[in-house]
């Protein structure tokens, strides 16, 4: 069975000055920044995953801007592949599955930004589509939401989308987790 990493997402408008600043995305970017590394030490298959945003009225991730860009910490190579989405869902309307199908990949190792949303939307993509998914929780992080007139911590948010994945649509694991 062939394994690759997909990175969702870790882009500047994440991070401090960004123009939607998630809850410790520094130490999230790092721990992604080490599976990154392994897998690039072991030749093996990685995707990053590149939200542009353009729906109208949109606030980030804005076509042609710095906040749009990868982030440092996980900029890819000039080999690996980049797959540029709208929409939540790494899958929907890209060419993802169609380059994982390429090269006979059937378990992905899934990280980044926004746990609520774009990793969750993927995640459940991949079961959906037959893919035996690892999700790297602390690889991952979120913001604050409110719902109901009531503040839900990121913390709080994170651990439930990890706790609804890990019912059935994937292994979840701490980045020291990923070789064991």
């Amino acid at each position: 069975m062939s394994k690759a990493l997909i990175i969702i997402d870790i882009q500047n408008d994440y991070f401090e000055g960004g123009a939607c600043e998630l809850v410790n995305p520094i130490e999230a970017s790092l721990k992604a920044k080490k599976v990154l590394e392994y897998f690039r030490q072991k030749d093996m298959p990685i995707f990053h995953i590149q939200h542009i945003n353009i729906k109208d009225g949109a606030t980030f991730f804005l076509p042609n801007t710095k906040g749009v860009e990868i982030h440092e910490n996980v900029k890819p190579k000039e080999d690996e592949i980049i797959i540029e989405k709208n929409f939540p869902n790494s899958f929907l309307q890209t060419n993802l599955e169609s380059e994982l199908e390429k090269q006979n990949i059937k378990e992905l190792v899934i990280c980044g930004m926004m746990s609520h949303m774009c990793v969750d939307s993927t995640t459940r993509a991949a079961f959906d589509l037959g893919y035996d998914c690892t999700l790297i929780s602390d690889a991952c992080t979120t913001k604050d939401l409110e719902f109901a007139g009531k503040q839900i911590k990121a913390e709080d948010v994170h651990s439930s989308f990890m706790s609804a994945l890990s019912s059935v649509f994937a292994k979840i694991v701490s980045v020291d987790e990923v070789w064991k």
